[in-house]
């Protein structure tokens, strides 16, 4: 899953982005509401933790920008500010949850996994998805095949769980590096394909049918 972080206390933001990346989410971060604006006019992110004051654009305006355009992406507000009519305004602006700082990392952890849930026509995605004989659990972090368990290392798991998620889509190699990678990324984009090796290798191998296909020309597609 792909998450924007827009903070603009550098340290506060560094410790969130670390540890949502060890998490195993694909994590960019912005200092601002201005910043954070280009970066979804660049790509899409499943999930927004945004501080409510900030330089340039606050938290409350960028919301309002984006609910005006249409977006649905699911919004965490994170702020200092706790009073009932602050917890207000950020809802009423278009925020989905609200979380006062100082906060324990495990409690945010919880409310991204819920939010995580929520489709963005307001329906509920499954912590668990399927595919044939596959199952994957995003909170527990766990895939088993025919009852197997089968231990995949963060990346791996991210792009499996979004092949999942877009189940019947063949995705390209641009489609999955710019949803499991963060911006920052400067490898080759090969590294998918090095990824698919292993991730074909640990869910086909020793399984039939098989799973994962290469469209040639055009990407992968469960």
């Amino acid at each position: 899953m792909k998450l924007l972080v827009a903070e603009d206390e550098p340290a506060l933001n560094q410790i969130i982005v670390k540890r949502l990346k060890i998490e195993g989410y694909s994590v960019d971060s912005a200092q601002n509401g201005a910043e954070a604006l280009e970066y979804m006019e660049a790509t899409e992110y499943d999930l927004l933790l945004v501080d409510i004051m900030m330089p340039e654009m606050d938290g409350l305006t960028l919301v309002k920008i984006l609910r005006r355009r249409g977006s649905k992406v699911p919004v965490l507000f994170l702020t200092a500010r706790d009073t009932t009519e602050d917890k207000v305004n950020g809802l009423n602006s278009g925020g989905d949850d609200y979380l006062v700082k100082p906060f324990e990392f495990s409690e945010l952890l919880a409310r991204i996994r819920a939010l995580l849930r929520r489709s963005s026509s307001g329906g509920m995605i499954s912590d668990e998805m399927t595919f044939e004989d596959l199952t994957l659990s995003s909170s527990a972090r766990t895939v088993f095949r025919s009852g197997k368990e089968i231990f995949l290392t963060p990346k791996e798991f991210a792009i499996l769980e979004y092949l999942l998620r877009n189940q019947g889509i063949v995705l390209s190699r641009d489609k999955i590096l710019e949803h499991a990678w963060d911006f920052s990324y400067e490898g080759a984009s090969n590294m998918v394909d090095v990824y698919m090796k292993t991730l074909r290798r640990k869910i086909d191998k020793d399984f039939e049918p098989k799973l994962l296909h290469t469209v040639r020309g055009a990407g992968v597609c469960p």
